[in-house]
């Protein structure tokens, strides 16, 4: 007598299974890479070169890339710092429009070509969707914050080589 059934119910022991990869593993690595990050891994934030005490600090730096206000890495909220470790990790992003390109249409990052600059979500406590923080990171390896939704961005500096 055959074993298994012919009329598709039950499993197929011939197929293979889709992999799924459990949230605590996502929250693993996430926390891996934020703590390599925080701790000078990975996207270059130079030890010492920034201060860490405030708007203040990140005025006295040079903005690299814009004529825009400047934010140090260190003066950025925690969840923004996390975002700048998922980029430099190549995700994984927690919104499927994560690492999507962001157009510029509001014209107040610097003009470049189609597809130079990338947006990012800036996890918000409390909000229950992607919320108005975002990251935008460009071609030539600057960053910009926003925290209004693209009203205003600041270019974030101490990131990079």
């Amino acid at each position: 007598m055959p074993t298994g059934n012919s009329h598709g119910s039950g499993p197929d022991p011939g197929r293979l299974k889709p992999l799924r990869v459990p949230v605590w593993v996502v929250a693993v690595v996430i926390l891996i890479a934020v703590g390599w990050f925080l701790a000078g891994g990975s996207i270059g934030v130079e030890s010492g070169s920034i201060e860490q005490s405030g708007d203040a600090a990140a005025t006295a730096i040079e903005s690299r890339y814009s004529d825009l206000p400047v934010v140090a890495v260190g003066d950025l909220p925690g969840e923004a710092r996390n975002t700048l470790a998922l980029i430099a990790a190549g995700g994984p992003y927690p919104f499927t429009r994560d690492d999507s390109v962001f157009q510029n249409r509001e014209r107040l990052l610097p003009l470049r070509d189609d597809g130079h600059y990338r947006e990012y979500t800036v996890i918000t406590p409390g909000e229950d969707d992607r919320g108005a923080r975002r990251i935008v990171a460009g071609a030539a390896g600057e960053f910009y914050y926003t925290n209004d939704h693209y009203a205003s961005f600041r270019e974030i500096v101490g990131v990079g080589p």
